[in-house]
């Protein structure tokens, strides 16, 4: 059986969740410290830091990247009420929405200059195809171009600073303290980068070359020492939370949906993806959580919501498969919603879960009345 943070939702069937001897995830604890935490002194550093890197003289003080979301404006203000000329870049999903075009455009007009990269179609698609087949993760692709791509631009422009925005690490929890710090290094990309542990070398094969995917791997470590380019994460020198980055990125032009949540329960992440839904559902085959559980216990840690109002959110909306997204990722990959089951079926977790009838269900689960969804690939009569 699954055990639930007592503070939080979160199991600790969860990556990086880790229950305390009061049965207290490490995300909570860290949120409890944010008072505490000397955020003057952080918001010094990073001053240091950053006059160090004017002093460069480079073309672009700092390099950021960007899809356009919340988080990505409150990056952009904040180094620009610094004083930094940052160059901006973004991945580009296959799936990008109209409304991630349009707020990815209101944040170049703040005053940035601003790079896209595109793969090849072909190359994405048969990688984000591999990717999902082999490890559930849809997004792994995305997720390899927007920690490595933005890095190696710096490299390659000389740019001596990378800003990300929070650590997940940090608010997420992690057992291993060196990884709550501010620096993006390899070691966190393994545990936090959502790849599944694995570089762009690991998926060269017959169908994808080292030139394929050269924009994906790694920036050269030997490299990164010469250039002396530092690669952050924002949240360690500013209080991250999503209503305040939403706060600062409405205050300039950023726009939520207006349709509700596509995904979890908020309506402004999320966003920028039609297929984002896909990337999120096998969470629930594998930890038996959805994104709902992510962002409500975000919530609850804020104190913007207690853990019963957040049972009572997930008992409400019951099953979250995202049938939208699941059909759009079908059709981009050219299957049917029955082999996306099937693939799907095969990373669920069975230490977890149990076979009743028709459905499968938790032992043990923390809303005891939850309506459990029907099999998807249980025959029909």
């Amino acid at each position: 059986m699954p055990r639930y943070c007592s503070r939080c939702i979160l199991p600790d069937t969860r990556p990086g969740v880790f229950l305390d001897e009061e049965g207290v995830c490490r995300g909570c604890r860290n949120a409890a410290q944010k008072s505490q935490l000397d955020w003057s002194g952080r918001a010094a550093a990073f001053d240091d830091l950053i006059s160090g890197v004017k002093a460069r003289g480079a073309a672009h003080d700092c390099l950021i990247p960007v899809s356009g979301g919340k988080d990505s404006y409150w990056q952009v203000v904040t180094c620009l009420e610094r004083g930094l000329k940052p160059l901006c870049v973004t991945y580009v999903y296959p799936g990008r929405t109209e409304l991630g075009r349009r707020n990815l455009e209101g944040l170049i007009a703040l005053g940035v200059d601003h790079l896209e990269l595109r793969l090849s179609p072909r190359v994405e698609r048969t990688f984000v195809e591999k990717a999902w087949r082999k490890t559930g993760i849809s997004g792994l692709v995305s997720h390899m171009a927007i920690y490595n791509w933005p890095v190696r631009i710096a490299l390659q422009q000389g740019i001596p600073l990378v800003v990300f925005g929070e650590n997940s690490a940090f608010e997420y929890g992690s057992e291993d303290d060196s990884l709550v710090g501010s620096k993006v290094d390899s070691k966190w990309l393994r545990t936090f980068g959502v790849t599944a542990g694995t570089t762009a070398a690991d998926w060269v094969d017959d169908e994808l070359s080292a030139r394929d995917l050269a924009c994906l791997y790694p920036p050269d470590a030997e490299v990164m020492a010469t250039r002396e380019t530092d690669v952050v994460f924002l949240g360690h020198f500013f209080p991250w939370d999503p209503e305040n980055s939403l706060a600062v990125a409405s205050a300039n032009g950023f726009r939520a949906r207006t349709e509700g949540a596509r995904v979890g329960h908020y309506n402004f992440v999320n966003i920028d993806d039609d297929m984002i839904g896909v990337h999120h559902h096998p969470k629930w085959h594998k930890f038996g959580i959805t994104r709902s559980w992510d962002t409500l216990s975000m919530e609850i840690r804020a104190g913007r919501l207690t853990r019963d109002e957040a049972i009572s959110k997930l008992r409400a909306s019951g099953d979250e498969t995202p049938h939208d997204d699941i059909h759009l990722f079908c059709e981009y990959l050219g299957i049917d919603a029955a082999e996306y089951h099937r693939v799907l079926e095969g990373f669920r977790n069975t230490e977890l879960w149990t076979r009743k009838d028709d459905r499968y269900v938790i032992e043990g689960f923390l809303v005891d009345d939850f309506p459990w969804p029907a099999d998807e690939l249980a025959p029909t009569t």
